[in-house]
């Protein structure tokens, strides 16, 4: 039997007398019956303790695959608070640190090891007491983890057993690599390293090259024909930018009893659209962006981890490594930066095995041609055709902007973060601020004569409207 066959046929029940019972009735508490490629060919040689680099796609089953053995090898050491910190597990985000906290609490519910959630934008003299009490596994964002490590007085990690750096791609992408190498430097040499990544470039080498033994295992679930998962169907919509609002308002109450996520560019645009759809609109809908306090992202991350329906409005902030169940749509508002955005993005549906999910991407006709640059990087999409929406919320909108003063502020900081991060795109190729119609596009949000714009948005635009002053 080849080690495809054995990864197909693997149980989790196989892992009988291998591992702690206790972890075993958590997993079949979790509704886990079988390992995701990813955790069948990981598993046994982290449990042995070995160094792991493990390249898969974001949704592919990586926490289960890091968290199962550093419970279990912290059970066979006996560790006890007295030991301080036996592991510590480095993630790119606040949201995906709490989601990877909230799978570790799932799996210790009847194990009695200690463990802490350290991510900036929380009371720092509660973390404190809580690691000088000793926490045996801590999961983390690099500021905040490297602020205790270095100063932080009777915080115990001289024992520690193992790292874990999750979504190494993305936590170097954010700038953490300083953060990275300061931790890896404090950290006693003799642990075991184990880094997943969506991807593997140079920079991941380095970074494996610095953190792990010089002959670390290699575990790559990659996909080599198509870029993205095979459950997802994915296509574009082009719409006129002023069209955008109400063809949103009509994909909402057709998807009323579904769960949809829908992406912005940026925090303001966030806000806004939150504000008119869940207002005036009374649509079910939650927002996060990284402009929110934390305890309101955790609240917001919660609530649509629970919901059986409803709409999440964010940034990029929940693109990556977010495990939240059942997404029907995903729709994509505003561009992604690039292909690999796009893809996280889309990778929000059709998540875990024999799963589906739905994706669009709204072009204006003149950025039409990006479709084409996805065909080079082996993302596909069909081109979706949906009946033209009837104009009373526009209407609805622009007398709230008029009338309203509240909104008319969210929606002109709305307008102008959205005109900035359009001129700003790194795609400039097929998303040209030259080629965008100012006052269509002030009136997709609400105006109906285009808001004073900053000399800085416009430097490169042709003054060929009126009312730009």
């Amino acid at each position: 039997m080849n080690t495809e066959d054995i990864v197909t046929r693997s149980t989790f029940s196989m892992l009988d007398g291998k591992i702690d019972s206790r972890l075993l009735e958590s997993i079949k508490l979790m509704g886990l019956k079988k390992p995701t490629q990813i955790q069948a060919k990981s598993l046994p040689h982290l449990l042995l303790g070995k160094d792991l680099i493990g390249a898969a796609k974001t949704g592919s089953g990586k926490t289960i695959a890091f968290l199962l053995p550093v419970i279990q090898n912290l059970i066979k050491l006996k560790f006890t608070q007295k030991h301080g910190v036996g592991c510590m597990i480095i993630n790119p985000t606040r949201e995906l640190a709490l989601q990877t906290y909230e799978v570790l609490k799932k799996l210790l519910t009847k194990i009695d090891l200690s463990h802490a959630l350290i991510v900036g934008g929380e009371k720092k003299h509660k973390e404190i007491l809580s690691l000088q009490k000793g926490v045996n596994i801590i999961v983390g964002t690099p500021g905040r983890l490297l602020d205790h490590l270095q100063q932080t007085q009777k915080f115990n990690f001289r024992n520690i057993k193992c790292l874990i750096l999750d979504e190494a791609d993305k936590l170097l992408e954010a700038g953490f690599e300083e953060h990275l190498v300061g931790i890896i430097k404090l950290l006693p040499e003799n642990r075991q390293t184990a880094l997943f990544s969506a991807t593997i470039d140079d920079k991941i080498r380095n970074l494996a090259r610095l953190a792990l033994k010089s002959s670390p295992i290699l575990i790559s679930i990659q996909d080599q024909v198509q870029t993205t998962v095979v459950g997802l169907q994915q296509g574009y919509f082009i719409c006129p930018i002023e069209e955008r609002i109400i063809w949103l308002h009509k994909m909402l109450k057709k998807c009323k009893k579904l769960k949809v996520m829908v992406f912005f560019s940026s925090c303001k645009s966030v806000d806004f659209h939150y504000e008119f759809f869940k207002t005036h609109c009374k649509a079910p809908v939650i927002c996060i962006h990284g402009k929110l306090s934390q305890s309101k992202r955790k609240e917001a991350y919660r609530s649509f981890v629970d919901a059986q329906q409803g709409a999440l409005f964010c940034t990029d902030v929940a693109a990556r490594g977010l495990d939240i169940p059942s997404v029907d749509w995903i729709v994509q508002y505003d561009p992604p930066t690039d292909v690999k955005e796009y893809i996280h993005r889309v990778g929000r549906t059709a998540r875990g095995m024999n799963t589906t999910g739905n994706a669009v991407i709204l072009l204006r006709p003149e950025e039409e041609e990006f479709v084409n640059f996805l065909k080079t990087k082996k993302v596909y999409l069909d081109k979706y055709n949906f009946e033209k929406p009837s104009m009373d919320v526009l209407e609805m909108l622009q007398d709230l902007i008029t009338n309203n003063g509240v909104m008319k502020i969210l929606a002109r900081k709305a307008f102008l973060s959205f005109l900035r991060c359009y001129k700003k795109h790194p795609l400039h190729k097929f998303f040209d601020i030259n080629k965008l119609d100012l006052k269509l596009a002030a009136k997709g949000f609400g105006f109906l004569e285009t808001p004073h714009v900053d000399f800085c948005i416009l430097l490169f635009i042709s003054f060929k409207y009126n009312d730009v002053r």
